[in-house]
């Protein structure tokens, strides 16, 4: 096993922390119906994604990484959705 590079762990984190927040985005546009955006959001995942894989198969430590990246980025963009009461709609969400 080859020692950890730490800018590749990094990386790493950053990639699947995106990875996770457009996967959010994504999931909010087709909950909303909107075709283009949720068709803009996919691919963009794939190619995040890829990165992370790419990545991390050369040494499955780099998992653990991509695991903290990945609740990072469904923790901000989740946190990036909410709305307070009163402060309107969630950003995705369809209009009532």
């Amino acid at each position: 096993m080859s020692a950890i590079n730490p800018l590749t762990a990094i990386a790493v984190v950053l990639a699947t922390a995106a990875t996770d927040a457009v996967y959010v985005m994504f999931t909010s546009a087709v909950v909303a119906r909107k075709r283009v955006p949720a068709a803009t959001w996919s691919s963009v995942w794939y190619l995040l994604s890829s990165f992370a894989v790419i990545s991390y198969t050369e040494n499955w430590v780099y998992v653990a990484f991509a695991a903290i990246g990945s609740w990072i980025g469904a923790y901000a963009s989740m946190t990036f959705l909410h709305r307070p009461p009163g402060g309107g709609t969630p950003l995705g969400a369809s209009p009532e």
